[in-house]
């Protein structure tokens, strides 16, 4: 519920500037608060914490007359009258994607933007790191906690994005997938699990399950900064910077400085304006790890995120080395049984599908039957026991069935979250052992195939991404949406 005592915003302009005033308000008067009370034990007022709260978006769409606007895009569409709402934090850092949701529901649908005060309070720790003035204050976090209000779980959900959320009649739909408190909170995770600013994260994300590939960004990253391209710096986990024309000796002491294995999964961000560069998150080995950035990645709405790493060849016919472009998922993971069963189908996205195909010709330099025998699409296994060769006898029918051509851990993780979070997917993997043909991981191989093939491989990850940048207009396909969707994307 809210309070329903400001005009409508005229313009989408005028609702942005509104929203980013409300919350910068509002993270003032919690800051200063806190800052009072941890200096002079003041403790806050009702009127203070109800001055603590997110600014909240309406849209009203009341016109039936208009004609219905005919467009494919797939976001930015409201398919009944009446009111939809969410919460808004940080607007001015996500100004562009609010921009781009709300102008079509404005010009096309005639829709009415109204921003005030909700009455949903910010968790302190969501404006202020209390760290160092706890450090010296005669206070801990359960005094903060009796007073202040604190991020509580039962808050914290993915309902809507999930379709579980509970429609009362009379009441407004949602307008976003994620309200503020659970985009709060998955920044927060995202500095926790990757080592650095979650605006750091570019639009375009790449996801790994090797440091081997971790080397090879870096190094590209930094040619591109010394070529003169529209790339801003580089950033490593920990927050350390790389800059345009920086010193090689200098660079070097910087990565070699950059703490990556203090964090979970550390991210890698070769910036640009506008986001448009590209993250390269290691999320390390397993379905659980897949879920859990992807959960936190979502709220950040980029344009989608690619899964490129190492898998098992199931094929006599493939060589160590040769690609796997992943065109189904037979999906043993079950971390998201529960939340996208396994008999809910995973559909492979054609504009994905083409990039990737078309970045491994450009290159690899293959054609026609030549790539054809390098880049095999097919159904990919993604298991959450590593050591499923123990149980090949049972393993051998299922993979017998569905036609697998390789196995991983990741894969139909990452693909399954797209799909359930509404962010563009793909997997393009290497082949790097095959299981039952005697060609196992081991160790003097195993370093050969990597300095050989790992390069190529995040060369093509890279490609695709400039590919669907130039492609951004059919990107974002209906496949994701369901019949009862919120408008923004």
């Amino acid at each position: 519920m809210s309070q329903r005592n400001n005009k409508p915003a005229r313009t989408v302009v005028a609702a942005l500037d509104r929203l980013e005033h409300l919350y910068e308000g509002a993270s003032l008067a919690l800051i200063s608060a806190l800052e009072r009370y941890l200096k002079t034990d003041e403790k806050p007022s009702k009127e203070t914490l109800a001055a603590g709260c997110y600014p909240l978006l309406r849209i009203v769409y009341h016109d039936g007359g208009r004609p219905t606007p005919t467009h494919r895009r797939a976001f930015g569409r409201l398919q009944r009258l009446g009111a939809y709402e969410t919460t808004v934090t940080h607007p001015r850092e996500f100004r562009s994607y609010l921009a781009e949701q709300l102008q079509p529901l404005a010009t096309e649908y005639g829709a009415r933007i109204e921003v005030e005060r909700s009455q949903q309070r910010i968790p302190y720790p969501y404006v202020l790191d209390c760290a160092d003035a706890l450090a010296g204050a005669a206070v801990n976090v359960a005094d903060l906690a009796r007073r202040f209000p604190t991020p509580q779980l039962s808050a914290v959900g993915d309902e809507i994005a999930d379709g579980a959320w509970d429609l009362r009649e009379g009441e407004p739909r949602p307008l976003a997938l994620f309200d503020a408190v659970r985009v709060d909170y998955s920044l927060q995770r995202l500095v926790h699990y990757t080592g650095s600013d979650w605006r750091h994260v570019q639009r375009w994300i790449l996801l790994t399950n090797y440091h081997r590939y971790v080397d090879r960004f870096v190094r590209w990253a930094q040619e591109r900064l010394d070529a003169g391209s529209p790339f801003r710096q580089l950033i490593l986990p920990g927050n350390l910077i790389i800059a345009p024309g920086q010193a090689l000796a200098e660079a070097h002491t910087v990565i070699a400085g950059s703490a990556w294995h203090r964090f979970q999964m550390p991210a890698y961000h070769l910036t640009a304006p506008d986001g448009e560069g590209v993250t390269l998150v290691n999320i390390g080995v397993g379905p659980s790890n897949a879920k859990t950035i992807t959960d936190h990645l979502a709220v950040l709405r980029p344009n989608c995120w690619l899964m490129i790493g190492h898998c098992g060849g199931l094929r006599q016919t493939q060589q160590i080395g040769d690609y796997v472009l992943a065109h189904a998922y037979l999906r043993q993971d079950h971390i998201l049984d529960d939340l996208v069963p396994p008999d809910i189908p995973i559909p492979a996205l054609a504009e994905i599908q083409v990039a990737l195909q078309d970045a491994a010709g450009m290159v690899t330099g293959d054609r026609g039957e030549a790539l054809k025998r390098r880049l095999r699409t097919g159904t990919v296994v993604t298991n959450d026991d590593r050591n499923w060769e123990l149980r090949f006898t049972q393993e051998r029918r299922r993979i017998n069935l569905s036609r697998a051509i390789a196995v991983d851990m990741e894969s139909g993780t990452v693909a399954a979250q797209g799909y359930r979070l509404r962010v563009p997917y793909g997997t393009l993997l290497c082949v790097s052992d095959k299981p039952l043909h005697g060609e196992i991981k081991l160790p003097g191989a195993a370093g050969a195939f990597y300095e050989r093939a790992v390069g190529q491989h995040l060369e093509i990850g890279l490609k695709a991404l400039d590919l669907l940048r130039e492609r951004r207009d059919t990107l974002h396909s209906r496949k994701l949406r369901s019949f009862d969707e919120p408008p923004f994307r």
